[in-house]
């Protein structure tokens, strides 16, 4: 598996312009900056003072600009351990470590195990790796569809996949579709 040292800018808010260091891989999927500006240009004042979980966390990009535009707290699930320690790395760095929580867990224990603590609205981002996209798509619609039944009234649910998805089998309906290039944005917000 080939790695290489990247740095992503944080596009907006208080980290404006701050350079993420990190070391991705061919399996993984850094969120582009213009995907990254659609989904918070989407989202907008729902970023503010909002819990943020960025699920299957990566280099911590998405979680990170949403500390930047105001979010209240970023919870960042990441099961590989390099990572989870770059985010980690990175809020330090940042000094927003207050803000910033890093789960080192597998994600599908995680969302099996996860409550939310209030009934406050909260965004949550899922940028699953290409393998959980392509061999594992019935284990991720499963995993979709418990965070749709846990998250509070008023949040969010954003997926970012790919051309070729089946994005017709994601549970339930009412999912906004943005296509950036190659890259989708599902977007769901639970009203009831």
């Amino acid at each position: 598996m080939k790695q290489q040292h990247a740095k992503i800018r944080i596009i907006a808010g208080d980290l404006r312009g701050r350079r993420i260091a990190c070391t991705v891989s061919d399996d993984l999927r850094p969120t582009p900056d213009a995907v990254r500006q659609a989904l918070f240009s989407i989202l907008g004042d729902a970023v503010p003072e909002r819990p943020f979980f960025d699920v299957f966390a990566g280099t911590g990009a998405v979680g990170l600009e949403a500390i930047s535009r105001g979010a209240k707290s970023t919870t960042f699930i990441e099961r590989d351990f390099a990572l989870a320690n770059q985010i980690g790395e990175n809020l330090t760095e940042f000094h927003v470590a207050e803000r910033g929580r890093v789960s080192r867990a597998d994600v599908y224990r995680w969302v099996e195990r996860w409550q939310p603590i209030t009934e406050e609205p909260v965004n949550v981002f899922l940028s699953p790796p290409f393998a959980d996209l392509t061999r594992r798509v019935e284990d991720f619609l499963a995993l979709v569809a418990a965070l749709r039944g846990k998250i509070p009234v008023g949040s969010t649910l954003t997926v970012q996949a790919e051309l070729g998805f089946p994005e017709a089998q994601l549970p339930g309906d009412g999912w906004e579709r943005r296509a950036y290039g190659r890259n989708l944005l599902l977007i769901w917000v639970r009203t009831s």
